[in-house]
């Protein structure tokens, strides 16, 4: 959520910056409000004025003897209209805070200005992608082959979008998820954490998903329990982590706070109708590694690179070609500063492919879950966020099928796996 002071002191800058990435900002209706805002304030300053000299001269004409009746009830008639304005200002500091949660963030200085993905600008690359002797088969062939990776019996359970893993692909899923988190526990201080899979409306409100994208949630309601006891299954782990500062006053010597967790993540997939439809690469439910970071407002462009070195070490380790790209304006997430993607080659489709995206969002989350830190003067400051996956298991599992297949069927095991596959070096066609 943006800081009320920035519209109330720059609203034509702001309004320009918020167009940079296609927010057509409503001047008059922020100006009408706060019109009503000041008379509403005014008027009260003035009655409470007059009730303090009023109250001052009921006492007076007590001491005097004097009858303070018509005093009495101009106090009275006063009580009524404060109560009102009270009202009043409520209401419509309400309706501002509501526009404020659905108003997106403000881009760093440094995001390109562009209209789509088209204007993404190519940070680095890293590895080459594999030359194969023989056609490449994507990881819905690779599945069939091996066995394991099966769309027939998730449909049957669950319908569209949605997936089954047996046997050693199962494993190697599971493996990519514990390596991961060896990973970033052991070699890049995260903490690592075990968290609810079901969140409440204010969790979901303090990172961003909601008001805005209740259409992509699922939720849940125990029986026969009303809408607005709604609960909902969380999109990513980034929520229940980054709220674990919600309402919080952090000691400004515990930052920064960096956390991973492994959890399954649920997408309604609103809006994709059509997209990806082949395979696991955009569905319901998947896993993901989340890695966020808590930080002081003055490191937090250091900690968002920082953070995009971790998902990329997952792939330099795992020996995956990849790529990481700046998002233009106009492809930057609701919530987000600043966001680098990092791109996986598929050889299956012969493109990068989005793997992890991660974001600083400033203190945009923070003001939202009033998430402090107590600075070096003592005063309670809004502490900034970045998240990010460090990365999403099934599309690293499509990754490493397509990248390591052999022209058997089979499929090679990333040597930094085979530990934890129980020594097992590939996974032979049929098995």
């Amino acid at each position: 959520m943006l800081d009320i002071q920035l519209l109330r002191n720059d609203l034509p800058g702001v309004a320009a910056r918020l167009k940079t990435r296609g927010y057509v900002l409503d001047v008059s209706r922020f100006e009408a409000a706060e019109a009503r805002r000041k008379a509403v304030q005014s008027r009260t300053q003035e009655l409470q004025a007059r009730r303090n000299s009023a109250s001052k001269e009921i006492g007076a004409a007590k001491g005097r003897g004097e009858d303070a009746t018509a005093l009495l009830a101009e106090v009275a008639g006063l009580g009524d209209e404060l109560k009102t304005l009270e009202a009043d200002l409520a209401a419509i500091q309400s309706d501002q805070r509501d526009w404020l949660l659905a108003m997106p963030n403000l881009l760093h200085a440094s995001v390109p200005i562009g209209a789509s993905e088209a204007q993404n600008v190519e940070i680095r690359r890293a590895g080459e992608p594999k030359t194969f002797g023989f056609e490449v088969r994507d990881h819905v062939d690779i599945g069939a082959a091996i066995g394991g990776l099966e769309f027939d019996i998730s449909a049957k359970l669950s319908g569209s979008r949605f997936h089954t893993l047996r046997g050693s692909v199962a494993r190697l899923h599971r493996a990519l998820g514990q390596w991961m988190l060896d990973l970033h526990t052991t070699e890049h201080g995260y903490t690592e954490c075990y968290v609810p899979y079901i969140v409440n409306r204010a969790a979901l409100t303090g990172t961003g998903q909601l008001p805005k994208f209740e259409d992509d949630l699922f939720w849940v309601t125990k029986g026969g329990a009303p809408a607005e006891d709604r609960m909902y299954l969380i999109p990513t782990a980034e929520v229940p982590l980054t709220n674990f500062v919600r309402e919080e006053i952090i000691p400004g010597d515990r930052l920064p706070l960096k956390l991973t967790a492994h959890t399954p993540c649920f997408r309604s997939e609103a809006g994709s109708y059509g997209k990806d439809t082949r395979g696991m690469f955009r569905v319901h439910q998947y896993d993901k590694v989340e890695v966020v970071q808590i930080v002081h407002p003055d490191r937090s462009y250091d900690a968002l690179e920082e953070l995009v070195g971790h998902a990329e070490s997952v792939l330099q380790k795992l020996g995956l070609p990849y790529r990481v790209v700046l998002l233009c304006s106009g492809d930057t997430g609701f919530g987000s500063a600043k966001t680098y993607d990092v791109e996986v080659w598929l050889p299956g489709q012969g493109k990068y492919r989005e793997i992890s995206s991660c974001s600083n969002y400033e203190a945009f989350q923070a003001r939202r879950m009033q998430a402090r830190f107590r600075g070096a003067q003592g005063k309670p400051e809004l502490v900034h966020t970045i998240n990010g996956s460090a990365l999403a298991i099934g599309r690293t599992l499509i990754a490493v099928l397509e990248n390591y297949q052999r022209a058997d069927g089979g499929v090679d095991i990333p040597s930094v796996l085979q530990a934890y596959m129980g020594g097992m070096t590939s996974i032979p066609p049929g098995h």
